[in-house]
């Protein structure tokens, strides 16, 4: 069996901020997405 190597705790709490920043900015983006197209399409309709 190969040994594990765990990351330590600093690099867990790095990389955990690096994903939720990424989750926060994915969110947003798509948050302004969806409101720019919803204010096209009721223009449209």
């Amino acid at each position: 069996m190969k040994h594990v190597s765990w990351p330590t705790r600093r690099q867990v709490v790095a990389y955990t901020v690096v994903v939720i920043g990424i989750s926060l900015i994915t969110a947003f983006y798509l948050g302004l997405l969806d409101y720019l197209f919803t204010a096209i399409v009721q223009r449209i309709i």
